[in-house]
């Protein structure tokens, strides 16, 4: 939803519920954090020193943002002046749509890092609606927009990538690939990048900008890296399919910290906990897990002020459509599907548990195919 707030259309109370509401009456809420696993104990430490014993142990701690990667773009993002923002962060997502309103023509400049990172459409998201927002206002003309990604294509998923190719050539948006934002020169308002291309590397550039929208790189948290869990990256290391650890069969893992090869976004998450939940279930039983995760997730890739594209796919980066009709082009209902739709179910349905994605009801629009 930050994306939203960051060009004015959500506010930033939007986003915002207290958690005490959302958990379950019988749970009991340790209001501390975890700093370390003891597996063959089936112990978990936390930072007040205690210890919780356990019998069976879903692990979903997420992920951290690390902007320090970057040198210079903590400080960038602490000046009000600075023209720098991102939407990763409640802190600064209000001050995208600041920048977006105060720009006045010049070279616009969107990020994007190295992978893994959550919410992976987000940082052409805002582009699009920035580009939206300034061709409404008339500062279009004035405007050089461009797209600097460590990626070698738009969107991993060819489909989508296409669509959004014929979009940001036809609005004029320049988009260089393998380039790695390295520095913020926040007081000369620019931008150092290392170009990853084969006959290139170690190369570097320095870009001018007038508005900079960066996307930090992200990083297992750092108690993670090392842990008996975890695999030699900082993520929790399970079985892609089933989400069971790999060595301790009573650990389950999912959602931003899992080791699964999945875009980390809230729908992936949602076709996750119904698979983990089922195999879970099954291990507490005595059995063995059941249920395999086809790698589902979506992405609602917002392209206008009232257009989005509702991209999903699985592990092999190929369309899992829920809609039997062709979700390419971009359309008005599906940006109303994100706008209005998807944070009901964010708050009522998936907090609850009661969401595991839409599996089923893609069998049922497609009569049962289970391919799609």
């Amino acid at each position: 939803m930050w994306t939203l707030v960051g060009c004015g259309i959500k506010t930033l109370e939007d986003s915002r519920r207290k958690m005490a509401d959302f958990m379950p009456p019988q749970a009991d809420w340790l209001q501390t954090s975890v700093t370390g696993f003891r597996p063959n104990e089936n112990i978990v430490e936390t930072a007040d020193g205690s210890t919780v014993k356990y019998d069976y142990l879903i692990v979903a701690v997420g992920l951290q943002i690390d902007y320090g990667k970057i040198k210079g773009l903590p400080e960038a993002l602490e000046d009000p002046n600075s023209m720098v923002s991102t939407n990763y962060s409640s802190l600064y997502a209000p001050k995208t749509f600041e920048n977006v309103r105060r720009f006045k023509g010049g070279h616009a400049l969107f990020t994007f890092p190295t992978i893994p990172i959550k919410c992976p459409g987000a940082p052409q998201k805002i582009m699009y609606l920035a580009e939206d927002y300034w061709r409404r206002n008339g500062m279009k003309e004035n405007t050089k927009i461009s797209f600097n990604t460590t990626l070698g294509v738009i969107f991993p998923v060819k489909k989508y990538a296409d669509v959004l190719q014929g979009i940001v050539k036809e609005r004029g948006i320049t988009v260089n690939y393998q380039h790695k934002l390295l520095e913020v020169l926040g007081d000369k308002r620019e931008a150092v990048f290392e170009l990853l291309a084969e006959d290139k590397q170690g190369e570097t550039i320095t870009v001018p900008y007038d508005f900079l929208h960066a996307t930090p790189p992200m990083a297992p948290l750092d108690f993670m890296v090392g842990q008996p869990i975890s695999d030699q990256l900082g993520w929790v290391d399970v079985d892609p399919k089933t989400l069971q650890h790999k060595k301790y069969a009573n650990i389950f893992s999912l959602g931003d910290c899992s080791s699964v090869p999945t875009s980390k976004t809230a729908a992936a998450v949602a076709a996750e906990s119904r698979v983990l939940k089922r195999n879970l279930l099954e291990v507490v039983k005595g059995g063995s897990p059941r249920l395999e995760y086809d790698g589902y997730t979506s992405c609602p890739l917002i392209t206008s002020m009232d257009k989005a594209i509702l991209a999903e796919f699985d592990f092999n980066v190929m369309p899992l459509e829920t809609f039997p009709i062709d979700q390419g082009p971009p359309r008005r209902w599906v940006y109303r599907l994100k706008k209005d739709f998807m944070p009901g179910l964010y708050w009522h349905m998936l907090l609850r548990g009661w969401w595991g994605g839409p599996g089923f009801a893609r069998k049922l629009m497609h009569l049962g195919d289970h391919s799609k």
